[in-house]
């Protein structure tokens, strides 16, 4: 094992670059703009330039260096191929192949998603376990399985899509992927100030929620912990459904631990608790002590999990 490693995060803004040695020590983080014009043509060039100079300025040789692990938001298969990445612009493309041929070094690509399920098992709230289950609750939801220690990618690496597992067939809005009732409508954080409005229309309750002019989910889940009762039982109404959702998920994968990340995971217990309660009333029995864990690495997690996928 060579003694440094990259991890590069790209994102729609911004690419995060983590500068590692391989025992999992991160020496320095910094972030590059994401350039997308051009359909995101001189991202991977952008990159390239930004490890050669970090390279140059700790005057390490690539000799030294394991390669470059990069988490993209989009499927990608295991021939390192990026089935559109719409963030991006980018189509079809071999993101390994590509950035190798820029750095001279070894290129493993994955999802954004998974990648961080990656990262929160070696350095996380997952480390020590090869059975994991990450949720991240963010604009959208994300999802990473991870079995025996190896990412679930899936034919086109569509694997751990957990957004898009449909939880009500009654839904009568579209999911920004085209179809109807998928868990992100209810649970990313967008989605929660929507099961909140709905049911505020709905209802003429006095609740300290009506207060706020833009409504966000962290209002909600502070509103709840103040015992605001029509937020608490938002909260409930929202856990219950992930909760429903990850009992299911559960009988398939069997996971040691279902790891709960993004932003709306910084309401902290509250939403931990509710969760694994409505998970507890519907799992199948040999499920039921699966454990539930915050995410550690909050931002950095994408970071870690691409520097995971070289040394694997």
């Amino acid at each position: 094992m060579k003694k440094y490693a990259f991890g590069v995060d790209i994102g729609g803004t911004t690419c995060k670059i983590g500068f590692f040695e391989t025992d999992g020590t991160l020496l320095d983080k910094w972030e590059i703009k994401t350039d997308t014009d051009d359909n995101g043509e001189n991202i991977l060039s952008d990159v390239a330039k930004a490890v050669d100079n970090k390279l140059a300025q700790e005057g390490i040789s690539k000799d030294d260096v394991q390669g470059v692990g990069v988490g993209v938001p989009g499927p990608v298969g295991s021939d390192g191929v990026v089935h559109r990445c719409v963030n991006l612009g980018w189509g079809v493309r071999n993101v390994e192949e590509e950035l190798g041929s820029l750095t001279g070094l070894k290129v493993r690509a994955g999802n954004d998603a998974n990648v961080a399920a990656l990262g929160e098992m070696w350095q996380g709230g997952a480390k020590g376990c090869r059975d994991v289950v990450m949720v991240t609750l963010g604009t959208g939801v994300g999802g990473g399985i991870i079995v025996d220690g190896k990412i679930v990618a899936g034919a086109n690496g569509a694997g751990g899509e957990i957004g898009h597992i449909t939880v009500n067939n009654d839904e009568i809005e579209p999911c920004n992927c085209g179809q109807y009732g998928c868990l992100e409508q209810y649970t990313s954080a967008t989605g929660i100030v929507r099961v909140a409005k709905r049911k505020l229309a709905k209802s003429n309750e006095e609740t300290s929620l009506r207060s706020f002019g833009e409504l966000t989910a962290k209002d909600i889940f502070d509103e709840a912990k103040k015992g605001d009762e029509i937020a608490l039982g938002l909260v409930d109404e929202v856990c219950e459904i992930l909760g429903a959702a990850l009992s299911n998920i559960s009988c398939v994968v069997n996971p040691e631990v279902i790891v709960i990340g993004g932003g709306v995971s910084k309401a902290g217990d509250i939403l931990i608790e509710a969760i694994q309660k409505h998970f507890i009333e519907t799992a199948f029995h040999a499920c039921r002590d699966t454990r539930f864990a915050l995410a550690d690495l909050g931002n950095d997690a994408g970071m870690y999990g691409c520097v995971q996928m070289v040394l694997d």
